[in-house]
């Protein structure tokens, strides 16, 4: 068993109606899902989101990750806790686990030591269903496609021209591209098709972008899934699919309660991935927090050249959301990673790689700046670390104008990030931030990828086909010309090639395709060979997740 699920089983969970109200919700709000966690009925929800918020929204993000680990749900976690510890009314916003990293690679995904949400078992499983409802919606309407199209195709889908594909919440590499409707007539028309990672889905992005009910139908409805052949675009309105889409997905959209080990409430909700999708928690979750709490402690996926762009440039600019601080997450031994020291040599110090691998956080904390918020560096702490590597990182950082705060969250809990809590309440109380999105709604799509590639990566320019080209084209004419952009590319680097880790520049950032997200209200850039569906890797996670004697979960971390 590891010490992480040992610390989770060993803990006393609060019944969650406790957890509420200390968060300010009452109990007739909630709708439980056994003793430790719940979800927040969407009548409450609404009847405060026309209150003023009342917290100053804090978002956690990291370096671009390395297989050394880096901490960042640990570290946002440790941070509300400490906020919290520390007098401040603070709640935590999260996304929720996939699947298929949980059986994948990572094992698990609700923080580590004494800094996690809580129960840990149900978030990285089933936790609420909501993902479920989402893969249901999903494939609700790719069937109802296909079923339009045997029922006589009044809609005239050119079957060639289809954009929507299946979705499954597992890495399964075998369904990324297939022939459906086998075995003859009375099974429809074959054609190609293939499956997405339910977090690429549109569905999801709909859904963690959606501020009620209403607009969640309205942003299934825009769903473009496919074209005439006169290049009419179909959407999920056509097909009269978005309302029981919504159906699908009512209970789902209330956002989840549950706790950390120190108590503190936490909202987990929604969980799109960064490198593929835009890689944030909920609209709701998030605008909930705001209204309930002094402050909000969220986190975005990946690296902030992924997840912390789409978060303000997405997010944020879509749901009028203004962030206060901004808290980067590295780790000695990825740095040293960046500095080109292999896994297994880590354990043994070598200062000169820090430095050569703080390239990568430096250039992170200059791009945090260019959205004029206020960067905070979370060194999280391992055991392995020397005092000369901190120091080369904290000489490096105040040689930047910021401060690297040692953390010891995992070890230690709330009290391992009291320094960094009150970094960021003198920044909140200073009033720092001037918070301003990376680019205009007005540029042209092109022109906001190239903003990105350039004003983010470092890239030189960016390699864009002529079919590429001809399909933003087409994006603007259709009326969507002022949408922000998501980036889909590799985790582990600035460029699209994984292995170049640092701060490479000067490359080429080569754009394979282009897909319109009508009803989340993004286009999606899809860079290199990154994937919509993951595999599995050599050695999955899964094969060591278990029952053990007494029918308890091992393995999920």
């Amino acid at each position: 068993m590891s010490i992480d699920l040992e610390i989770a089983r060993a803990a006393t969970l609060a019944p969650i109606a406790q957890i509420a109200e200390k968060a300010g919700i009452p109990v007739d709000a909630l709708e439980p899902y056994g003793k430790y966690k719940a979800k927040i009925g969407l009548d409450f929800v609404q009847q405060i989101r026309h209150d003023r918020p009342i917290g100053k929204l804090v978002l956690v993000t990291g370096i671009n990750p390395t297989p050394a680990g880096e901490g960042k749900t640990t570290t946002t976690v440790g941070l509300g806790d400490a906020l919290n510890l520390i007098g401040k009314k603070a709640m935590i916003c999260l996304r929720e686990p996939s699947l298929g990293p949980c059986f994948g690679v990572k094992g698990g995904a609700a923080g580590g030591g004494h800094a996690q949400v809580v129960p840990m078992e149900d978030i990285n499983l089933h936790f609420t269903g909501d993902f479920h409802a989402i893969t249901a919606a999903n494939n609700l309407l790719a069937a109802m496609i296909d079923n339009h199209i045997y029922w006589g195709n009044s809609l005239g889908i050119d079957a060639r021209r289809i954009t929507w594909r299946r979705a499954i919440d597992m890495n399964d590499r075998a369904l990324r591209g297939i022939v459906g409707s086998m075995g003859g007539v009375a099974n429809g028309f074959p054609r190609e098709d293939g499956f997405d990672i339910v977090v690429a889905s549109e569905v999801m992005a709909a859904f963690c972008l959606a501020y009620d009910l209403a607009d969640l139908q309205t942003r299934l409805g825009r769903i473009i899934v496919a074209s005439t052949r006169d290049g009419k675009p179909v959407t999920a309105a056509d097909l009269k699919a978005d309302g029981a889409m919504a159906v699908l997905l009512k209970d789902a959209l209330a956002p989840n309660l549950v706790q950390t080990l120190a108590g503190s409430p936490a909202l987990v909700h929604g969980g799109p991935f960064a490198n593929i999708a835009h890689g944030c928690n909920s609209v709701m979750a998030t605008t909930l927090g705001l209204h309930l709490s002094d402050v909000v402690v969220t986190e975005a996926g990946f690296g902030a050249d992924l997840g912390a762009e789409k978060f303000l440039d997405i997010k944020c600019r879509l749901a009028g959301l203004a962030p206060d601080a901004c808290v980067i997450v590295a780790t000695i031994r990825a740095l040293k990673m960046h500095g080109g020291v292999a896994k297994a040599d880590l354990g043994r110090e070598d200062v000169g790689a820090v430095r050569r691998g703080i390239a990568n956080l430096a250039r992170h904390v200059g791009n945090i700046r260019k959205f004029g918020l206020p960067p905070i560096v979370a060194l999280n702490r391992f055991t392995a670390d020397t005092e000369a590597e901190i120091a080369a990182v904290q000489q490096a950082m105040a040689a930047l104008g910021t401060e690297a705060i040692l953390c010891t969250h995992w070890s230690d809990g709330a009290q391992g990030t009291v320094a960094l809590a009150h970094a960021v309440m003198q920044r909140l109380d200073a009033g720092e931030a001037n918070f301003q999105p990376l680019y205009p709604d007005a540029m042209p799509l092109a022109d906001k990828i190239r903003a990105i590639a350039q004003g983010i990566y470092r890239a030189a320019d960016v390699a864009l086909p002529d079919a590429v080209a001809a399909k933003l084209a087409r994006f603007e004419a259709q009326g969507f010309g002022h949408v922000p952009v998501c980036i889909a590319k590799t985790q582990y680097s600035f460029s699209a090639d994984p292995t170049a880790l640092g701060a490479p520049e000067g490359h080429v950032l080569p754009i394979r395709d282009v897909r319109l997200s009508a009803g989340a209200g993004f286009v999606v850039a899809i860079c290199g060979d990154v994937m919509t569906m993951p595999g599995l890797p050599r050695v999955p996670a899964a094969e060591t997740i278990r029952l053990d004697a007494e029918g308890r979960i091992e393995g999920l971390f």
